[in-house]
């Protein structure tokens, strides 16, 4: 339903664009190839307790999927251009980083449920609303969430909210403003269609518009239910 309100403004994709970047592309099976490894290399954590860094699981994969792909001669030239696209990337997730740090050692908690405690149905709305507040200042939903539960888990918990609805309404919340233009999910759905940043902005209000059904039907699922 969204779609259809989206508008039809911007630059169009072309079957030129289309085909100008196919090029010589490996099978589906090749491309699966490094987020398997680098899946199965993170998976090893939880199921047989070995850590495997990000640091060395990411450039993994990537390697298997060069060698998969029989692109090996290109070595260099796939590491060079990954880095040049993730560089700015990874800028933006050090000062997400910093700001996650600041939040959390800050009063906002102390604001925030001030602020609650003045409504009806304050209790319940702690779990979304901080997640949603935690989003916007990360521009993360990972970040969100990870902010909010850490900081309002107690405080949450002692409301009676159990630990699995806390976390969908905290999870739900961090979707509403998850994709600001200072996180890196703005740029790496930008870049991923080639979206020039004005008009990335103008999908904004329609991821907006996801987020909050996803809150308010996970609040009204929890009011239901108790």
């Amino acid at each position: 339903m969204l779609t259809r309100l989206m508008p039809k403004r911007g630059v169009p994709v072309t079957e030129d664009d289309i085909s100008s970047r196919q090029g010589n592309l490996p099978s589906f099976a090749v491309s699966m190839v490094a987020p398997v490894v680098t899946i199965l290399l993170l998976s090893l954590r939880p199921i047989c307790n070995v850590v495997i860094d990000p640091l060395i699981a990411l450039p993994a994969g990537g390697i298997a999927g060069i060698l998969a792909a029989r692109k090996w001669s290109t070595l260099k030239e796939c590491v060079g251009y990954g880095l040049e696209k993730m560089s700015f990337v990874a800028i933006l997730l050090i000062g997400t980083g910093a700001i996650a740090g600041i939040i959390k050692a800050s009063t906002i908690k102390d604001v925030l449920l001030d602020v609650l405690a003045q409504t009806n149905m304050g209790e319940v709305l702690i779990a979304p609303i901080s997640g949603a507040l935690m989003s916007a200042a990360t521009a993360s939903t990972t970040a969100g969430a990870t902010v909010a539960s850490s900081s309002f888990a107690e405080t949450i918990m002692a409301a009676g909210i159990s630990g699995i609805w806390g976390a969908a309404m905290i999870n739900t919340g961090a979707t509403v403003l998850d994709h600001l233009p200072h996180g890196s999910f703005y740029h790496a759905t930008g870049g991923s269609v080639s979206l020039s940043f004005n008009d990335r902005l103008k999908l904004i209000p329609y991821e907006k518009a996801i987020g909050i059904i996803l809150t308010v039907g996970s609040v009204a699922t929890y009011l239901l239910v108790h």
